[in-house]
């Protein structure tokens, strides 16, 4: 291909030279619509006396708003495809593609090209002694709010003859130079490939005289789809590193194909040999956005994580907290300040570990979202087991404490009672991650897009407007003496917060139905049920107690790895039978059809999402609203692991649920809402975004 590429440049150039008077154009008859214009043209004015090549080329003019397809369309879309079977006299044809641009559509990543594209061929005669007729029946996806599929037919006699079209064949060449030249004719080099556990994509390349403003595009394949990628440039701008979320993979084998364009550049690396190691991102010393908008995101940060405090997953730990407090009152001043601190110590340092986890994930090329962790089955059922036990221990079934042995050690380091005091705030923060609340989505979105350091100062900053209240009592400690005083009622508070809290094992384990199976959750329960007296057990007689906890951790540990296969969660989970499965390439389709599609991205784990369920989208009037003619529902289901999912909420610069918006024929790239819905906004969206079709309120 790139052989007869270089041979149409420099064949076309040296015409171009050559040619001393005009000759009458050779083009075929011109195919309109109301979206396109299409043509096919020829550089030659006939067929040379032995010459059984012609250049020519598939000229197509779009209107304002519609794109036509590149080879590989991306998510969705058809590349162009061209019958020239009943042509005469015509052996063989290439076709040649410039390099595309992405645009994106609902959401979508495609590749193609805006108003006006000419496809390079290069024509083989059977014969150079008689003249040819070119018939070409062409098949061509364009879209703009709609996609409309086009079928037409372009003719061309080519008569004997000699001569050249200057017009058609400068047009020819211009195409022709943005076709991408092989990589071994090129500077740029592929350092690294990956295929990371069949998740993502992750390719590293150089550039000696630094990157512009580069994109990449890979082809695995007619059946592999790959998600909107992360790409990013070194310091110095020569390397650039780039994952891509692989949202289908073909089971049929096929050559990694890579195609990177910037600005005047296009190189395509065949037959890119790939690796199970992924290459490391590059570390980038300065972010990328500027000092304003960064101190605004850490503002956002510190609001985001102190509206936390009032959310339900995290106001039992905060009530225990200082109902704990209350109970101490004999602590001195100091004491009580130490306390408070080093809750707010536990808060902020499970948010360093949350963040360096997020950012070595990240190094090893894994796709990382707010609240990931309560995917994964161990961790909730670690979870269940510590606020299962938190909750036997609000009921008076046990006291927690470590062996004195341990006591006395971290007393003497860290004075008395400070490890709980620390554990308390950890509790606060993990409990925190699976609510998001109003401003957060913004601050979590810029952080796991950009770099180490913007992850780490957003996460601290989370943590410090999380830790805010327990901050401020360490600085006014007189706070408490305004807190009615130590009394009976002292018992119905604990009897109430462990209530608040076996109500959150409750939920937990409807979280781990979700990710796992019954079988496994009624496990984990057998598994508390059992742990909680051998914790009363071990207080009155150590050996006893030991052998109920071996014996429990090993019956666990036995039964769990033939439980742990998952069942599918359901994504359409609701009393609602309208709500449909989600599915990206089905948006762009209802739209075009002149109908509203919403679309809720929720999961078990989120209770934000639970919320805005109950309290707005199963409600009057947007339950009648979503359910009405001419509106789909969807549903996405992040309650385990998925990268469609996972893509979708990156193509729009969200990391973290819930997640909800909404298209139609007046809102095309969608209207995102808010993270805690109100009526107003979801009636207000739907009416904007189609605006024929007006729910009634």
């Amino acid at each position: 291909m790139r052989i007869a590429l270089s041979g149409l440049l420099v064949s076309l150039a040296l015409f171009l030279v050559l040619v001393a008077s005009p000759v009458r154009a050779l083009e075929s008859n011109a195919y309109r619509s109301e979206a396109l214009t299409a043509r096919l043209i020829v550089a030659e004015a006939g067929i040379a006396p032995g010459s059984r090549f012609l250049s020519a080329g598939l000229k197509i003019e779009l209107e304002e708003g519609w794109k036509a397809y590149w080879r590989s369309p991306g998510e969705v879309g058809l590349p162009p495809e061209i019958d020239w079977e009943e042509s005469t006299n015509l052996e063989d044809v290439e076709i040649l593609w410039p390099a595309p641009t992405r645009f994106r559509a609902f959401g979508i990543e495609n590749f193609g090209y805006a108003k006006q594209v000419t496809f390079p061929l290069q024509l083989q005669l059977v014969n150079s002694d008689r003249s040819a007729e070119l018939k070409a029946i062409v098949n061509l996806l364009i879209c703009s709010n709609v996609c409309v599929p086009e079928r037409f037919e372009l003719t061309l006699p080519v008569p004997l003859g000699s001569g050249v079209d200057a017009k058609a064949a400068t047009e020819i060449a211009i195409w022709a130079a943005r076709v991408p030249v092989a990589g071994t004719e090129s500077a740029i080099a592929i350092s690294g490939a990956a295929l990371k556990q069949g998740q993502a994509l992750v390719i590293q390349m150089t550039r000696p005289s630094g990157w512009n403003n580069p994109d990449v595009f890979p082809e695995f394949g007619a059946g592999t789809v790959f998600g909107a990628p992360d790409i990013r440039l070194t310091d110095d701008r020569t390397g650039l590193w780039a994952s891509f979320p692989i949202l289908a993979l073909s089971e049929e084998q096929s050559s990694l194909r890579i195609t990177v364009v910037d600005e005047d550049v296009a190189v395509t690396f065949d037959d890119v040999n790939t690796t199970d190691l992924a290459p490391s991102p590059p570390y980038v010393s300065e972010t990328s956005q500027d000092n304003v908008k960064f101190f605004l995101i850490i503002l956002l940060s510190f609001l985001g994580g102190l509206i936390l405090n009032i959310m339900p997953c995290v106001l039992p730990v905060l009530s225990i907290k200082f109902g704990s407090a209350l109970r101490n009152e004999d602590r001195s001043v100091s004491q009580l300040r130490a306390g408070f601190l080093a809750t707010a110590g536990g808060t902020v340092a499970f948010m360093w570990v949350l963040a360096f986890s997020i950012i070595t994930l990240q190094t090893l090329g894994y796709a990382v979202g707010w609240g990931m962790q309560f995917q994964n089955a161990y961790f909730l059922i670690a979870l269940i087991l510590v606020v299962g036990l938190f909750s036997a221990n609000l009921f008076g079934i046990f006291e927690v404490s470590l062996p004195s042995s341990w006591m006395a050690r971290l007393s003497g380091r860290f004075g008395r009672g400070y490890v709980e005091d620390f554990s308390t705030g950890a509790l606060t923060a993990v409990l925190a991650t699976p609510c998001s609340a109003p401003l957060l989505g913004t601050a979590i979105a810029f952080a796991l897009s950009g770099t180490a350091g913007d992850i780490l100062a957003v996460f601290t900053a989370m943590g410090i407007g999380l830790a805010l209240p327990y901050i401020l009592t360490a600085v006014w400690p007189g706070f408490l003496s305004r807190l009615p005083k130590p009394g009976p009622w002292m018992m119905s508070l604990k009897i109430v917060l462990g209530l608040l809290l076996a109500g959150t094992v409750v939920w937990l384990c409807w979280v781990l139905i979700g990710v796992t199976s019954p079988t496994l959750t009624g496990l984990v329960l057998l598994g508390l049920g059992l742990i909680v007296p051998t914790a009363r057990a071990y207080q009155v007689q150590p050996r006893r107690g030991l052998l109920w906890g071996m014996t429990a951790i090993l019956g666990m540990t036995l039964a769990a790895p033939a439980l742990l296969p998952n069942r599918p969660a359901d994504a359409t989970n609701s009393s609602a039978s309208y709500w449909v499965e989600f599915d990206r390439s089905r948006i762009a389709r209802e739209v075009s059809q002149g109908k509203t599609v919403f679309v809720d991205v929720t999961a078990d784990w989120c209770i934000t999402c639970k919320a805005n369920k109950t309290l707005v989208l199963d409600r009057e009037p947007v339950f009648g609203a979503l359910g009405g003619e001419g509106v789909i529902a969807m549903r996405a289901d992040w309650t385990r692991p998925d990268a469609t999912v996972q893509s979708y909420l990156e193509a729009h610069g969200r990391y973290a649920i819930p997640f909800n918006i909404v298209y139609g024929p007046d809102a095309p790239e969608g209207i995102i809402l808010s993270e805690l819905l109100s009526v107003d906004a979801v009636l207000e969206a739907l009416s904007t975004a189609n605006l024929s079709a007006v729910p009634k309120r």
